[in-house]
């Protein structure tokens, strides 16, 4: 299935590179834009397609989400092979002996076959929220029922909600994004 996205566009006399994000999520849209604009200084145009990520719905665990993020940048890049970059971005939950704790895991392809990866901060989930988790609902799901929201995955996340929106989810995510850029960033070490 190919869709009719400009590989490239012309904007005042600058090439516009074209990223697309496996997920039609306005969050994990704008966050891939703002990173990579931050990261390049310079504008790019982005687009999400709707991508499976192969896994679970409520992936746990680094591996589960890992292998996510990565599905969803190579089924990006099979639906639009003409992109310069593919994003995919997972969140996934996880434990230790102080709790069930949310993390998300960025991984990025070029046009260039190179590829880099990243993880976000981890924070640890309010005990109700977890219980929600391990019955079989998935975070932002569970987020909602706690926290009286609607749709809370495709705005602040759980960690606005818990931030009290200091840090939400588009800026949560968009570090991680900058920092899987590194190799992109510094062709000559990578």
């Amino acid at each position: 299935m190919s869709m009719n996205f400009p590989k490239r566009v012309n904007f005042q006399d600058a090439e516009k590179q074209l990223i697309i994000v496996g997920s039609k999520n306005p969050v994990k849209i704008s966050c891939t834009e703002s990173a990579f604009s931050e990261a390049f200084s310079k504008s790019f145009l982005v687009n999400g397609v709707n991508t499976s990520s192969g896994v679970s719905d409520q992936p746990v665990g680094n591996e589960e989400t890992l292998k996510g993020a990565k599905n969803r940048a190579t089924n990006a890049k099979k639906t639009f092979p003409e992109a310069d970059f593919w994003v995919g971005i997972e969140g996934g939950v996880d434990e230790d002996e102080h709790g069930m704790f949310a993390f998300a895991w960025i991984y990025i392809e070029s046009d260039q076959n190179k590829s880099s990866q990243s993880k976000t901060g981890t924070f640890y989930l309010p005990d109700e929220v977890t219980k929600l988790i391990k019955s079989g609902m998935e975070l932002g799901e569970a987020d909602d029922q706690v926290f009286s929201q609607l749709n809370s995955k495709q705005q602040g996340g759980s960690v606005g909600i818990l931030t009290h929106g200091v840090v939400d989810r588009k800026a949560y995510y968009s570090q991680a994004i900058i920092l899987a850029l590194i190799p992109f960033l510094n062709k000559n070490l990578y």
